[in-house]
Formats: structure tokens, C-alpha cells, sequence
């Protein structure tokens, strides 16, 4: 199991457009995949597109992303990178 903290900070959260990016960076990898926002004590799977907007995770929310798998630290870096460059596009 890998687990790191991310902190989102685009201006609508983890929403709309901002989630489908993230659902479908998370569905390029085998590991499960979940996004767990500690204060709530949720957890929800990150390939799904419903569970992830569930959270409601607006700008400035703390989330733990956790991944269990053969490519559960490349899975969870790679989803880090993507909240880190406010879910651009481009690469």
C-alpha cells in the first residue's frame, strides 16, 4: 500500500471537468485506487467518476490518495502530479 496527502487547490475543487481528468489518469493504472478526505472519514474509489464527486472536495481540501497494486506508487505520483498542475492539460 502507497498513501500520500495532496492538497487541491483549482479553483472549483475536484468537479465537472477537474474530476474526468482525474478519473481518467486513475484508470490508466491496475492498483486500486481510493481518495479518502480525512476529516469526513470517507473513502471512495478513485475510478469512479459518482464516488469522487460524492466528496464535494472544494479549493483548499486536504486528500489522501491511497493505492494498493503493482504500480500503486507510480499510480499515486502520477495522480499528485496532476492535482499539483491544477489539472491541466498540457503535460
Amino acid at each position: 500500500m502507497y498513501m500520500k496527502e495532496a492538497m487541491v487547490n483549482n479553483e472549483v475543487g475536484l468537479h465537472a471537468r477537474p474530476a474526468t481528468f482525474f478519473i481518467q489518469k486513475a484508470n490508466e493504472f491496475k492498483s486500486s485506487i481510493w481518495v479518502e478526505v480525512e476529516k469526513e472519514d470517507r473513502r471512495v474509489n478513485a475510478k469512479s467518476l459518482l464516488g469522487v464527486l460524492s466528496l464535494g472536495i472544494v479549493q483548499g481540501t486536504s486528500i489522501n490518495l491511497i493505492a494498493e497494486g503493482q504500480d500503486e506508487k507510480e499510480a499515486v505520483e502520477a495522480l499528485i502530479e496532476l492535482i499539483s498542475t491544477n489539472f491541466s492539460e498540457s503535460e
